[in-house]
């Protein structure tokens, strides 16, 4: 059929030990219903593994095919870590990466590309969770936890739960274009983009106050007077000290600046106010210390990946 691959594309979901049955399915279902325009299917699904049976938590499911079925695949789905990686597993997937064969994990498999060796030098995601983590473990990735998926081409990493449908779809519109995609979309009642990024799921909790520390009392005299007008002065005065010395103790203690800090706890005051209150975005801009709504919004966008009408639509 002009415009399409007349070789199906051979799409292998590998399933680990302990693998969430949540994150194993949904490229299992999103792919194996994809139709082109004349009914064929746009994809063969494979469920491989090392052994045949495979821990999933609440039961144990038997893949059909072993790894060598990633030497056939097209892409490569990792839904899951297993903790440590079996060598055959991370062999196998670098063997896919030397022949150019996509591979994209879902959630906290990033970790097993990283584990793998496959994620060096490259930007990515997961869960929000654990971006940390694996920012810590990996010094040379560059980790991005507000996004939904990252595509570096042939190598692409996807954000917790959901955001593994996000990333098939988009793999789908790569493969495909966007008509096929938006049908895969509709299938599964889902956008084919959905606004924002992982951001807005982050719950933005108060930078840490490090108890019993020197600054400790300060952080809680900023927090009881958000709604001021605050300057670093202001700061610095409560303080006792000079804005300089301030500066280099917050950095000491909370690892960011005092203004940095400031702006972060007026966003989890917002979100709170968002969702629990039915106030105007200008009285909660006013209530929190944002010196105009423009303002405000500016802020809580750069920080919660969307609008603050669009948190409050999705967590009102």
């Amino acid at each position: 059929m002009q415009g399409y691959v007349v070789a199906m594309h051979t799409v292998v979901v590998l399933a680990l030990e302990q693998v969430i049955p949540f994150d194993l399915s949904t490229p299992i279902e999103v792919f194996a219903r994809t139709r082109l325009p004349d009914g064929r299917p746009g994809y063969r699904v494979r469920v491989c593994a090392e052994r045949p049976d495979v821990d999933a938590g609440l039961f144990t499911l038997r893949a059909p095919w072993g790894l060598d079925a990633l030497a056939d695949a097209d892409t490569v789905i990792v839904p899951d870590p297993a903790r440590p990686l079996p060598p055959a597993v991370r062999d196998a997937l670098r063997r896919a990466a030397a022949d150019g064969t996509r591979i994209a994990s879902i959630c906290s498999g990033t970790f097993v590309l990283a584990a793998a060796g496959l994620l060096g030098g490259l930007r990515a995601t997961t869960h929000w969770l654990a971006a940390a983590r694996l920012a810590a473990a990996y010094p040379d990735i560059d980790v991005d936890p507000d996004v939904l998926y990252v595509d570096n081409g042939q190598i692409l990493t996807s954000a917790g739960a959901a955001a593994g449908l996000d990333l098939c779809l988009h793999m789908i519109r790569r493969d495909y274009g966007s008509a096929i995609a938006a049908d895969a979309a509709r299938l599964s009642v889902m956008p084919l983009e959905r606004e924002g990024g992982q951001a807005q799921f982050i719950v933005q909790q108060y930078p840490p106050t490090p108890r019993g520390s020197a600054i400790e009392p300060l952080l809680g005299w900023i927090e009881d007077n958000l709604a001021r007008d605050l300057t670093l002065a202001d700061i610095a005065d409560q303080a006792g000290t000079s804005t300089r010395t301030l500066i280099r103790r917050f950095r000491e203690q909370t690892g960011t600046t005092p203004l940095q800090w400031l702006h972060r706890a007026r966003v989890r005051q917002a979100q709170h106010l968002l969702e629990t209150t039915a106030h105007s975005v200008e009285r909660i801009a006013a209530q929190v210390g944002f010196g105009s709504p423009t303002a405000f919004r500016d802020r809580f966008k750069r920080v919660a990946g969307v609008s603050p009408h669009t948190y409050r639509r999705s967590f009102r």
